[in-house]
């Protein structure tokens, strides 16, 4: 099968392994060196290859050491350019080729960003960041980027001295770099194959913290040991995933805290998961992104979706087992609490897109279509959903976990498609095949908009936050009088986040109750980001204008996605802060992620060929 997002060769040889040898150019904004790419020939005669590049400065081509003639192709929108590569030789099916590229990247590579030390913690010392997922690695590295393709990797990456790199893999040492006593070569080695999307660099002024036996906290210091206190339940969830999902088998699981502009909540990069600094609310409530990244050490890195047009199948799956884990930890009371939550975000998700749109479908084309624009919490979502669904068709959570652990250990160190997974599923299932037959398959896979069916959650720890919810919806001014601060003192975090997105829901509250609300909760004063960022949606909604102040500042303070699209978007949306909303965005764009500010221009309809690059 074809990846609509690749150019490259996948039908006719797969790569095996990467060694990289990395040059961080600061001064220039650019990764210079070289690829060595091993390749194995999946047919005779074969002489030519396709590579995925974008914005790439190719100098040389080699093949087992001979110059290879190369050309590169028409560059297209967002799939980039391709590289194809002949062969100064043929190679028969099986054989393998070592292909050495020798290449720089571009400044404005779009899976890099390039932090002034203005941008960081500590303000003293310039950092980089990759973020290759979806189809951004070959505007790093010349490779076959496409998720159906799993290889090994080593690295060398040369930093000035007084900064430190780290990789999605295990470190290998460093040591002074032989061509240059002011910086170090630090060294890594991936040994489980992996998609190309999963490989990762930082260099930095960072430092780590131990948290358990197989892992550490990685951040600049102004971040570590809170760092290290939020994310202090680590081994337990690993533990816990390993008791539902069999081996962690990738060694080292770290964490690593990024600067602010993130545009994820987290990313799963093997040995090294990335995290937004917005999850460190002091309290450890919002660490479920962590059951969610350790998670993808399953589902997502050892079973991969083979196009992202199945990305449900990373994300679907690594939202239910990071519920399980919820569930072993606090109890099935709170995987339904988060699963009812859930259910509102796909809501949002298809309130946003349109719900006849075709990107919320769970399994869209992506035929032309960027998959950064398909970006949602409609695979994680709808693809729970379904998953949940058959969970209780099938016999409950621990019949179903049987299922999807038999899953993942059949189809581990491979990438998969939706229809191997439900045959699969089929097949495990066999004296149930006439229930599963009755699953309007279609509907859930192929059509637009909220699932065909709405799970029946239990709404214990919900309750409160509907009464509450409704109090407000239903209050008179006159009603205003009897709100009062104790409201929310039996509440906790995750239940306050409830409470604000079930009002997100309605119509817009009257200022008037956004005003009392403030002056009996004071919810300005919290700084856990998703209690905030709903609170300031809320208070825009309701056209309260000192809030749009704040929520303009929130949205650029931070850049993870989830959190700055949407506070744009209801700033845009509130007629009379329109142009104040375009002034910001367009005063912050330069310091914002490539891909943020790419996305926020199309939500506020700036046209970017006017404005400069981006």
């Amino acid at each position: 099968m074809s990846d609509p997002c690749s150019f490259s060769s996948l039908t006719r040889c797969l790569t095996r392994h990467l060694n990289l040898l990395l040059h961080v150019d600061f001064s220039r904004h650019v990764l210079r060196g070289r690829v060595e790419l091993t390749v194995e020939a999946l047919e005779d005669r074969f002489t030519a290859l396709t590579l995925d590049t974008r914005d790439l400065n190719i100098l040389s081509v080699s093949a087992n050491g001979q110059p290879a003639v190369f050309t590169l192709g028409p560059k297209h929108s967002f799939k980039g350019t391709p590289l194809e590569i002949t062969l100064p030789f043929d190679l028969t099916r099986g054989q393998h080729v070592i292909v050495e590229v020798k290449y720089e990247t571009s400044p404005s590579a779009a899976a890099l960003q390039w932090l002034t030390p203005e941008q960081t913690a500590g303000k003293k010392a310039p950092y980089l960041f990759s973020q290759c997922q979806a189809h951004h690695c070959r505007s790093m590295i010349p490779c076959q980027d496409s998720p159906s393709i799993k290889h090994t990797y080593y690295a060398q990456v040369s930093v000035p001295k007084e900064l430190v790199a780290v990789m999605s893999a295990l470190r290998d040492g460093h040591l002074v770099d032989p061509q240059d006593s002011e910086r170090m070569v630090y060294r890594f080695r991936q040994t489980v194959p992996m998609p190309s999307y999963l490989i990762a660099i930082v260099a930095g002024a960072l430092e780590s913290r131990e948290i358990g036996p197989r892992s550490r906290v990685w951040s600049e210091k102004e971040f570590v040991d809170k760092a290290a206190f939020e994310f202090s339940e680590t081994e337990v969830m690993l533990k816990t995933a390993e008791g539902l999902a069999g081996p962690y088998v990738w060694g080292q699981y770290d964490i690593l805290v990024l600067p602010p502009s993130f545009p994820y909540g987290g990313m799963e990069n093997p040995c090294l998961t990335f995290a937004t600094p917005t999850v460190l609310a002091g309290d450890k409530s919002l660490s479920n992104v962590i059951a969610h990244e350790i998670s993808h050490s399953w589902t997502g890195n050892l079973v991969t979706n083979k196009t992202w047009e199945h990305f449900w199948l990373n994300e679907g799956h690594t939202v239910y087992l990071e519920r399980m884990i919820g569930r072993c930890m606090e109890g099935e009371q709170f995987r339904q609490f988060k699963a009812m939550g859930g259910w509102k975000d796909l809501q949002d998700s298809v309130n946003t897109f349109g719900a006849n749109n075709p990107l919320t479908n769970l399994i869209p084309s992506l035929q032309d279509v960027d998959p950064d624009d398909a970006f949602s919490s409609v695979p994680y979502e709808k693809g729970f959903a379904l998953l949940y669904h058959l969970e209780e068709l099938m016999g409950g959570p621990e019949v179903f976990m049987g299922f999807v652990k038999s899953y993942i250990q059949l189809f581990a160190y491979t990438s998969v498609t939706t229809d191997e997974w439900k045959n699969y599923l089929f097949t495990y299932f066999k004296d149930k095949v006439d229930i599963l037959n009755k699953v309007d398959w279609n509907a859930w896979m192929f059509t637009p908009g909220m699932p065909p069916v709405k799970p029946q959650y239990d709404t214990t720890l919900a309750d409160a936050c509907i009464v509450l919810s409704q109090k407000w919806l239903k209050a008179q001014d006159q009603d205003l009088k009897n709100f009062m601060e104790s409201d929310l003192k039996t509440l906790s975090s995750h239940q306050l986040i409830e409470f604000l997105s079930l009002l997100l829901q309605e119509d817009p509250l009257p200022l008037t109750h956004v005003k009392k609300m403030q002056e009996v909760y004071n919810l300005n004063a919290y700084t856990n980001s998703e209690i905030r960022f709903r609170w300031l949606r809320l208070c825009v909604r309701s056209k309260w204008e000192e809030a749009v102040p704040l929520a303009l500042k929130m949205a650029t303070e931070q850049g993870r996605m989830k959190f700055t699209r949407p506070l744009f978007r209801e700033v845009f949306n509130f007629e009379k802060y329109r142009d104040e909303a375009l002034r910001v965005f367009l005063a912050h764009r330069a310091a914002m992620h490539p891909v943020t500010s790419g996305l926020v221009s199309k939500d506020l309809k700036v046209d970017t060929s006017k404005t400069g690059s981006v």
